[in-house]
């Protein structure tokens, strides 16, 4: 088996060095070909196939034929024993075919397609005669298919350009009359927008005379509107300083008599408790008192100015504090600052105050005295959230004022004869309410004072 194997593959090389195409395969058999090869693929088996198709062994015809085509093709060229193996799948499948061929007298009626892949297939004498014969047979297939379609193409031209000249001479006529019809409309629009034009233009000018009128009645209607307009707000701003004027007169009146009156009803309580208070120290009777009492003498056990100088209070002493409070109608005006900052220094601002605060309501309603506490607001960072205590008027001096001026603006309010008494070591302060009527006492008097109620 081998020898002749080997006989037919050098028969073939010999073949083949003989006779080679000049050309390439038509395309319809190398088709063909490709074909030949996919189905007598499947007949062989794997170490028969070519290393390069191995791969596509399991693959179906149409397979094989589609992805595997120039594979085989290069196959079939380059490997003779592939080739001759192929030959002998196709002389099993087609006997008739392969012996034609191989006879170099192929069958009239055959395919030349099916000829020629054959002839390339088994290579006998002659086959590159076949190949080209059936080539030149496809081609002149080919060619005369090609004529047929391009007469059948160029009747079917023909036909649609009888109808497209017949069509278009129906197309032109109608254009023609839409044409005419659109020119006599054309002009009748024209002649239709000369007139609209002029009578635009007779609108036009109407308009301009019309908006110029306008205009002029609107220029002198603003110019009246803006002199009512200034005229107005003359008027307002001095029915506004009028009515301003009167409210501050009529605030005037209204604060000075209210002031006025609060001075006099006070001067008045403090002057009747004066007297009720003079009655009760001296002890008169309501009729016991004669033009004789009034006559100067020395009587028996009157004090004299000696007595009355030894019984005489240091000005520190806490019991002058309470002589001068228990005046009838008493006012006790405390510099805070000065009175803490004398006597705890150290302590924060805050707890300064509320400390000097507990021992002032603590005294007020010991004494019944009317008691302000008046602190310095500059001193401050912020406003202070603070409930007075019961009995105790708070007061923060406004920006721009000291704490003194508020005190000194206090004493000035009260009714000349009303017992002020203001605490507070500082000697302007002390100097300047003391021309005012008023009692200076010193800080540490209200410390030694109110140290007692703690």
């Amino acid at each position: 088996m081998a020898q002749p194997a080997s006989g037919a593959e050098s028969a073939g090389a010999a073949g083949d060095a003989a006779e080679a195409l000049d050309r390439p395969l038509p395309e319809a058999v190398r088709r063909r070909v490709v074909a030949l090869v996919s189905e007598a693929f499947g007949g062989l088996t794997v170490p028969e196939l070519p290393s390069q198709l191995r791969q596509y062994a399991r693959f179906t015809p149409s397979r094989r034929a589609r992805f595997a085509g120039n594979a085989m093709a290069a196959a079939l060229e380059g490997d003779a024993l592939f080739r001759q193996r192929i030959g002998d799948r196709l002389r099993t499948a087609q006997p008739e075919l392969a012996a034609a061929v191989e006879s170099g007298v192929p069958p009239a009626a055959a395919d030349p397609v099916d000829v020629a892949a054959a002839a390339y297939v088994l290579r006998p004498t002659g086959w590159v005669k076949l190949v080209a014969a059936a080539g030149e047979e496809v081609q002149r297939a080919d060619a005369e298919r090609a004529d047929e379609a391009g007469r059948r193409e160029l009747e079917r031209l023909r036909e649609e350009l009888a109808e497209a000249r017949a069509h278009t001479r129906v197309e032109t006529e109608r254009l023609r009359s839409e044409l005419e019809a659109a020119r006599k409309e054309a002009e009748s629009l024209q002649r239709k927008l000369r007139s609209a034009q002029s009578d635009v233009k007779r609108g036009e000018a109407a308009l301009r005379r019309a908006q110029a009128e306008i205009d002029g009645v609107r220029a002198d209607a603003a110019a009246r509107v803006s002199a009512a307009e200034s005229e107005t707000r003359r008027l307002k701003a001095r029915l506004g300083e009028t009515e301003a004027a009167l409210e501050a007169s009529r605030r005037a009146a209204r604060e000075g008599r209210s002031v006025e009156d609060v001075r006099l009803r006070l001067l008045l309580d403090t002057v009747l408790e004066a007297a009720q208070g003079l009655r009760r120290e001296l002890a008169l009777p309501p009729v016991s008192v004669r033009p004789a009492d009034s006559v100067e003498a020395v009587e028996p056990g009157r004090m004299s100015p000696k007595d009355v100088a030894a019984r005489a209070l240091s000005e520190t002493d806490p019991a002058l504090l309470d002589q001068l409070l228990a005046l009838p109608q008493a006012h006790l005006v405390v510099d805070g600052y000065n009175v803490t900052k004398t006597g705890y220094p150290t302590m924060p601002l805050e707890k300064q105050r509320l400390r000097l605060l507990g021992g002032l309501s603590a005294l007020a309603a010991r004494s019944g005295a009317e008691v302000t506490c008046v602190f310095d607001g500059a001193e401050l960072v912020a406003p202070v959230l603070l409930a007075p205590p019961r009995g105790v008027r708070v007061l923060f001096s406004k920006p721009g004022v000291t704490a003194d001026e508020l005190i000194r603006q206090l004493v000035r309010a009260e009714p000349a004869g009303r017992p002020v008494v203001v605490v507070s070591s500082d000697r302007e302060v002390a100097d300047g309410v003391a021309k005012s009527g008023a009692r200076p006492v010193a800080s540490v008097m209200l410390l030694k004072r109110l140290s007692r109620i703690s």
